[in-house]
């Protein structure tokens, strides 16, 4: 058996193992073997591992001190495919990187400076900057333990880390519109032509109407689960999107090679309905009522980093979003209802005329929590 140093930690609405680079074999095709085996993967019950059987309860992320100037730390993400052996580097978690000035002030990766310490970070996947406000407490001098800070889809309440997506746009494709159009026509096999808005904030996403394809939009992940229909709906929808950018050869290709990018997702009018938690979201607390999908599963909240695509989506005159929102003049934060309850984001979008593809993104907030679960040794076959 082998054995690694870890740290299982919950990020927002996210969880699972964080290593120090350093600990790591320096020959990066080990690690698929290390972090399929830390999963319990191809399993899908992950019986043998720390995998949660969700793609949101089987993230890894690797850790290191940058060296660059006016960055504190750089991390790469890798989202373990659930039942494959497989392991997706294309895209950043923006519920983990929550996790990830915690750690590095845990971790004495960053000078500390109270009561509040500003992490600056790197992210490897997109090659993207966040930064990131973490609470310390006074007594111990270390990440703060507790708050009254409470995120839609978590337990509880926790100090808040204040996290800002810095430039977000076009994280992969270089552009915040990658198609160029702020609405598009996807012509999907066996459906027919469907409107949708694709973007690329911190992580690529295509949007749909709910009612277009046949949902009202407040389902809750095992309802839209169980329907095979739609599910294999939304992933032509997404492999469409995916051939489109660029990311795959043809549909099957970017279901088997490109799982996790883009996400898609559907969204509806502000609309009341009882969470996963069996607590009331009510249509009056929300701008845009969504659901995404995630690896195949719908996301039991809402993926950060496609929560930021749809608060930027808000402001673009002529998308999806926009024309179910009507963002009133000087409106600064977007409320998205997701299965967990009801997030508020905080996008910062520059336009320049009526052309919506030169728009600016200079950031997008939110407010998340972290917290420590367990720390050791993860151990793995040879």
């Amino acid at each position: 058996m082998r054995k690694f140093r870890t740290v299982f930690m919950r990020g927002g609405t996210s969880k699972g193992c964080l290593f120090h680079k350093a600990d790591l074999p320096e020959d990066r095709s080990e690690w698929d073997k290390i972090f399929l085996q830390v999963m319990g993967n191809p399993d899908p019950k992950q019986i043998d591992g720390m995998g949660g059987t969700v793609s949101s309860n089987n993230k890894i992320v690797i850790i290191w001190k940058s060296e660059e100037e006016n960055v504190d730390i750089e991390y790469l993400v890798g989202q373990v495919i659930v039942g494959k052996n497989q392991v997706d580097y294309k895209s950043n978690c923006g519920n983990m990187t929550a996790a990830v000035p915690a750690f590095a002030v845990e971790e004495g990766l960053v000078e500390i400076t109270e009561p509040n310490t500003l992490v600056r970070m790197l992210n490897r996947n997109t090659d993207k900057y966040i930064n990131v406000s973490v609470p310390i407490d006074p007594e111990t001098h270390t990440f703060s333990l507790t708050g009254d800070c409470h995120i839609a889809g978590v337990d509880g309440t926790a100090a808040e880390l204040n996290v800002d997506f810095l430039d977000p746009a076009g994280s992969k494709t270089g552009k915040l519109l990658p198609t160029g159009k702020v609405k598009e026509t996807l012509d999907i096999p066996g459906f027919g032509q469907l409107e949708a808005t694709i973007l690329d904030v911190s992580n690529p996403i295509v949007l749909v109407r709910a009612e277009d394809i046949g949902m009202k939009g407040t389902e809750l992940p095992d309802v839209i689960n169980a329907n095979k229909e739609v599910s294999d709906l939304l992933e032509k929808i997404r492999g469409t999107a995916c051939v489109k950018m660029g990311f795959a050869k043809d549909l099957q290709d970017a279901t088997d090679n490109q799982p996790a990018v883009p996400k898609v997702g559907f969204v509806t009018v502000p609309s009341s309905y009882d969470d996963i938690e069996k607590g009331h979201a009510d249509a009056a607390d929300m701008d845009i009522c969504a659901r995404v999908i995630s690896v195949f599963k719908c996301h039991k909240a809402c993926p950060l980093t496609s929560a930021s695509s749809i608060a930027v989506a808000a402001m673009l005159d002529g998308s999806i979003v926009n024309e179910i929102v009507k963002p009133a003049e000087g409106q600064k934060t977007i409320r998205i209802g997701h299965p967990s309850g009801v997030m508020t984001m905080v996008p910062t979008v520059i336009r320049h005329g009526d052309d919506m593809k030169n728009a600016e993104v200079p950031g997008v907030a939110v407010q998340r929590t972290a917290r420590r679960i367990m720390d050791g040794y993860v151990y793995i076959r040879d």
